[in-house]
């Protein structure tokens, strides 16, 4: 594979990641680079590290987690998007808006929008390609639009209001089902 294919490889496995970087910025009113390289970094890593876990596992984990990793997904995505949803409804019970940019969020939107590059990275270890220089691209494409995402999100929570909330949990919970479908399919 050469490096255009990983790059459009990267862009399409990122495109959850940025997704779910625009719902996480449409709580954060003024974000700071700090939020930013934070969101950035979470779903850059786990982009990058899950490809790098199916490479090395390769068959064996191929057949321990392909029977339920839609699920997974589908669940951890469901359950924040619903979250979102509720909280742009229910201003007292809002519990997203300052917990969208904490470890455990973050961490959970992480690992549900790169499981699919679990896959990606078996893949890579059956046509017994170099991982490295894929993980990198990977992980860099996702960084770059997860980055930008936040930003995005929070200048579409100042131009479209309290509606774009039900919008950012409506995308995660599609994510969910996108994911979803693609497996049982």
């Amino acid at each position: 594979m050469d490096v255009p294919t990983i790059f459009l490889i990267a862009v399409g496995l990122a495109m959850d990641s940025f997704s779910a970087s625009i719902a996480s910025g449409i709580y954060v009113k003024s974000p700071r680079m700090g939020d930013a390289l934070k969101v950035g970094g979470f779903f850059g890593f786990f982009q990058a590290f899950m490809p790098l876990i199916g490479w090395l596992g390769a068959s064996t984990l191929l057949d321990v987690i392909s029977n339920i990793d839609h699920w997974i997904a589908f669940f951890l995505l469901l359950l924040i998007g619903c979250k979102m949803i509720r909280g742009s409804v229910d201003r007292k019970n809002n519990i997203l808006k300052d917990n969208m940019l904490n470890k455990v969020t973050l961490l959970t939107l992480s690992v549900a929008t790169s499981i699919d590059a679990l896959a990606v990275g078996i893949t890579f270890a059956f046509l017994r390609f170099p991982i490295f220089s894929s993980i990198i691209i990977i992980g860099t494409v996702t960084f770059l639009l997860s980055f930008l995402g936040l930003y995005m999100g929070s200048y579409a929570s100042k131009a479209f209001g309290r509606k774009i909330e039900i919008i950012g949990g409506i995308i995660l919970i599609m994510i969910g089902i996108k994911i979803l479908l693609e497996h049982l399919s």
